[in-house]
């Protein structure tokens, strides 16, 4: 007979967005249960953020022996140990894996359990030999690679973020499927430790990105070497004696591309195919779980998070379970506001984004105006060697900041000031008070904000002037 746990919340999945629900019900004393049958600390630390960003800074690395010379310093090409560069991925993940454990969360007070989830109707989840009937049941489920119905795929070797950090070579020309976030990182990062790399994508490249912005990083990641063919149908893939071949098609007709290695990238597909949702009667489509801008599916007791709930970053799921928590604890009305979660792109160059780009403000913003400001007139960027980048501010009436892009060197650690800035707000009078210090990159952006006040200064001096002249002339 199944056992029956009676918890005041059931999570499942034990990725970002389902350990941050897990662990904040569990600091107020809340009876939890989470279920998660894979490796705990989900895709974000074992196959995606975390493994990713160890190469890319392996990867920054290489490029700065091989650019050393710029500085005064004997270059050469970089040697890449890359039995040792995977094992060093592989360490760093060890040592966050703790803080994401099950033991660790049997500490904190919450039931884990190590199987998979389903629910047998609305109020009530099964997982192995135990039944769950839970106040409130909460979907974090992440995703998975979505893999292309492109003919012959299947029978043809490929890698995706899930195998690609196992590697114990260096591909020696990597073919990559996909040129969004994780194509492109990918990509770029290969061809810094000196892998030759072609990418490929139906649509064109950082599609849905600000097109200033995102032609800077893809002109600096050409600039590496990378290929790329955009507007680009992949006919077939299939392995070769060498390798792999896809045969392509695009306005100028067919032709191949040859490699040693493929990278499936072509974005994220949901974990919920075996939760049963339908017994519950949740409603989701292929993409996601459908939520409303409080979380919560058709199904009153369940929510959804995270990737399940069409979610894209680490820092979004970490939002998400904040919103639930403080719906299911403490009855709070929680809405998402999906303009102020900021995203990073994290080539060679950055391109992060906040709230509203050029033209969606042109859209949707009355009288909204873009302040810009290149990188060159930065002095760190200029000692550094970055000047190649460009910020640029959305600005709504009274100088409200409505939106803010940056791609360059640092973009990542420069949105967080504008994220701020849209989730609270501001305007950017408020920048014209606070002291930059010198000389750093985030000076780039207190001098745009300047920047935008100066016509109007001009302008009152002018006026000032006039009536000057008027009285006493």
């Amino acid at each position: 007979m199944a056992k029956i746990l009676t918890p005041d919340i059931c999570v499942i999945g034990g990725g970002a967005a389902g350990l941050s629900v897990a662990a904040g019900a569990a600091a107020f004393g809340v009876p939890v249960v989470l279920v998660e049958h894979g490796r705990m600390g989900g895709d974000c630390l074992n196959y995606g953020c975390v493994p990713s960003k160890a190469l890319i800074a392996a990867a920054k690395h290489a490029d700065a022996i091989r650019k050393a010379a710029e500085f005064g310093i004997a270059s050469a090409e970089p040697i890449v140990d890359h039995e040792h560069l995977t094992a060093r991925i592989q360490s760093v993940i060890e040592a966050i894996a703790p803080h994401d454990s099950a033991e660790r969360f049997t500490s904190l007070g919450v039931g884990v359990i190590k199987e998979t989830a389903r629910f047998v109707d609305d109020r009530t989840v099964a997982a192995g030999d135990r039944l769950i009937r839970a106040r409130r049941f909460v979907i974090a489920t992440g995703s998975s690679p979505a893999i292309p119905p492109i003919p012959g795929l299947a029978e043809t070797p490929f890698l995706t973020n899930e195998t690609l950090f196992g590697l114990k070579r260096l591909p020696r020309h990597l073919l990559v499927i996909g040129a969004g976030a994780v194509g492109l990182e990918m990509a770029g990062a290969h061809r810094r430790l000196g892998a030759d790399v072609t990418v490929v994508d139906s649509a064109a490249a950082l599609s849905g990105q600000d097109p200033e912005l995102a032609a800077i990083v893809l002109d600096g990641l050409r600039a590496e070497g990378m290929l790329l063919h955009e507007r680009t149908a992949i006919r077939s893939a299939e392995q070769t004696e060498t390798g792999i071949r896809l045969l392509c098609e695009n306005e100028s007709g067919p032709f191949e591309i040859e490699g040693s290695d493929l990278l499936v990238a072509a974005g994220r597909a949901p974990n919920h195919g075996s939760l049963d949702l339908d017994a519950a009667g949740i409603r989701h489509c292929p993409k996601h779980v459908e939520v409303g801008a409080d979380l919560r599916t058709s199904n009153r007791r369940v929510y959804a998070v995270g990737d399940a709930a069409g979610g894209l970053f680490t820092h979004q799921a970490s939002y998400h379970a904040r919103l639930v928590l403080q719906q299911i604890l403490f009855r709070l009305p929680g809405r998402e506001r999906t303009t102020i979660v900021p995203q990073v792109i994290f080539t060679a160059p950055e391109l992060a984004q906040v709230g509203l780009t050029e033209e969606r403000a042109r859209e949707s913003a009355r009288g909204a105006r873009t302040v810009r400001l290149d990188f060159s007139a930065s002095d760190r960027a200029r000692t550094d060697g970055l000047d190649r980048g460009l910020i640029k501010i959305v600005v709504g009436r009274r100088g409200r900041v409505l939106g803010a892009g940056i791609a360059g060197p640092g973009a990542g650690e420069m949105i967080g000031l504008w994220a701020f800035a849209v989730a609270n707000r501001l305007t950017l009078r408020h920048f014209q008070t606070y002291v930059a210090p010198y000389p750093t990159l985030s000076e780039i952006g207190k001098q745009a904000a300047i920047s935008y006040y100066s016509p109007m200064a001009r302008n009152r001096l002018l006026r000032t002037a006039i009536r000057f002249l008027r009285n006493f002339g």
